[in-house]
């Protein structure tokens, strides 16, 4: 099987792709990124994929999280950590409440390219009306609205490589060092339930998973190193054609293609064109992936792309990422469930409650409601259980730090609170508190599917 090559994807009609004007550094870019090393190894892709297939049976769940958009200055040892700490945390309530193992998966080592609904921004400078080139995330270029910052410079896609290696490595060092360990975590939730308001309304639940921690302990079904380690994965939207093109590589046990920048990577809303680029990029590498769908989304549409994208209907290969809005999901997503299901379609449903329900506050700040977003995870779960089919896991658009970019939940934040910690430079993220809260509230969900 195959790689198209660029210049046959390009030829497609590519979307969302940058408007270089330097050909000869970008061609400079690609062949150095096309001798660097895998920064993940197809083996941990082909263990990730038997875990999402064990999630659309019901017998694991998907907690998919991190950021809207990394960037470079971010990517330190204190936000990979905290990062990490928040989904770890998430993680230990809702596997105890699901009863199955959580597949924990990291928006993060690769999320630095975003798509626009325009090429360019105009913006009011000095009296004057400014038209630049759209950020499109520090894989293309700066958010500055300055001409140099702007301008597309392929060079970044080296700055992504980099920035993706050192924060693999952190995760790495994290999650087999110890500093996962279940009980670490769970002491964590409980400082949480302990010393937050919010926190306090989940101490029962916490109580019960410090009772079941406490049993396997007595009883010796405590594993140390079970407990010590956890298998945790990356994914990005592998949005830019260069930089995902030059990262794939031919496996030496199977000689298959995978891209080695992410074990799991996805199409987004706006490049999941049947005829597209992307689309027939996706079809060739052996990655588990996923594809968004909107509300723009047909049943047909959806067959159509995993005919496409997985002809022999593999386990565990495809995974259809929702993301319809509170308001939309429980009149549109269950002709896409029934249909694919009555076709036979192997593919595990995951619910991107973000995405769907963004909205301008009066104050000109991007934001979303939590409980927009409870909402939406919330009908996520009754279309599934009424269909009898399996709602294989979430997908949150989280930091591990106080900023203050979604209002409301526990904490109650109004959108005058907007600009004391808004530091998103593109979609706004549930904090700290508002993502262990959403995991309790989202645990209470799974109890009673």
């Amino acid at each position: 099987m195959s790689i198209p090559s660029l210049e046959q994807l390009h030829a497609m009609g590519a979307a969302q792709q940058p408007n270089y004007d330097d050909p000869a550094a970008v061609a400079a870019a690609v062949a150095r990124l096309r001798t660097m090393p895998p920064l993940v190894f197809a083996g941990e892709c082909d263990e990730l994929k038997a875990k999402i297939a064990a999630a659309s049976r019901g017998e694991a769940f998907i907690l998919q999280g991190g950021d809207c958009a990394e960037t470079f200055v971010d990517a330190t040892a204190d936000n990979v950590r905290n990062k990490l700490r928040v989904l770890l945390q998430m993680a230990v309530v809702l596997t105890y409440a699901a009863s199955v193992p959580v597949v924990k998966v990291g928006r993060l080592a690769g999320q630095y390219a975003k798509p626009r609904s325009s090429d360019m921004e105009t913006r009011a400078v000095g009296g004057e009306q400014v038209t630049l080139p759209a950020y499109r995330g520090d894989a293309v270029n700066g958010f500055e609205f300055t001409p140099e910052s702007r301008r597309p410079d392929p060079q970044r896609l080296l700055d992504v490589y980099h920035a993706s290696a050192s924060t693999l490595n952190l995760v790495r060092a994290f999650t087999t060092g110890g500093y996962a360990d279940l009980r670490q975590v769970h002491t964590w939730n409980s400082e949480f339930v302990r010393n937050s308001p919010v926190g306090q309304h989940y101490e029962a639940m916490a109580a019960e998973i410090d009772r079941a921690l406490t049993f396997m302990k007595a009883i010796g079904a405590a594993d140390p190193d079970e407990f010590h380690r956890v298998d945790f994965y990356s994914s990005h939207e592998a949005l830019l054609l260069e930089y995902e093109h030059a990262m794939t590589r031919t496996d030496s046990r199977t000689e298959l293609p995978y891209n080695v920048s992410a074990h799991m990577v996805w199409i987004g809303e706006r490049t999941r064109q049947l005829d597209g680029a992307h689309v027939e990029y996706f079809s060739r590498i052996r990655n588990p992936i996923g594809c968004k769908l909107g509300p723009t989304a047909t049943a047909d549409d959806a067959l159509s792309l995993a005919t496409k994208l997985n002809p022999t209907n593999e386990p565990g290969r495809l995974t259809f990422i929702t993301r319809f809005g509170a308001g939309k999901i429980r009149d549109g997503l269950p002709a896409l469930v029934e249909k694919v299901t009555a076709e036979g379609v192997d593919v595990a449903w995951v619910c991107d409650a973000m995405h769907g329900n963004t909205f301008e506050a009066s104050n000109g700040y991007k934001t979303r409601r939590f409980e927009d977003v409870l909402d939406e995870v919330r009908g996520f779960f009754e279309v599934h259980r009424a269909l009898g089919t399996v709602p294989a896991g979430i997908l949150v658009e989280n930091t591990g730090d106080d900023v203050t970019e979604i209002i409301g939940g526990g904490e109650e934040l109004t959108e005058q609170g907007l600009a004391h910690r808004y530091e998103s430079v593109v979609d706004p993220r549930l904090n700290r508190v508002q993502s262990l809260e959403m995991a309790f509230r989202v645990a209470d969900m799974l109890r009673k599917s």
